[in-house]
């Protein structure tokens, strides 16, 4: 099992839980509200007057043949709306209860 977080734009939302439900990964947790800014490029996003746009993140748990594709979906957002901004992270998940 991996753990996937996601970092998007807001404008994104909609679209990560349709490729969520597309990739069959039905459980996340939603960080509604978060501030950051990419390590390369694009705008930050802190809400304010200077930076307004705000980010959110998903932390999802997929079963390891699901990785794949699921994140091919979002690169193809990605590639789709490339200002807008949009990461991807995967860890190995060790237990759960």
């Amino acid at each position: 099992m991996k753990a996937v977080f996601i970092s998007y734009d807001q404008a994104h939302h909609e679209a990560i839980i349709e490729i969520l439900d597309k990739s069959s990964c039905r459980g996340f947790t939603a960080f509604g509200n978060v501030q950051g800014r990419g390590s390369k490029t694009g705008e930050p996003h802190y809400g304010s007057h200077a930076w307004p746009s705000m980010a959110s993140a998903i932390l999802t748990m997929v079963e390891d043949h699901r990785v794949e594709p699921l994140l091919a979906r979002l690169h193809q957002l990605d590639l789709d709306r490339p200002l807008l901004g949009l990461r991807a992270f995967v860890w190995s998940v060790e237990q759960t209860v």
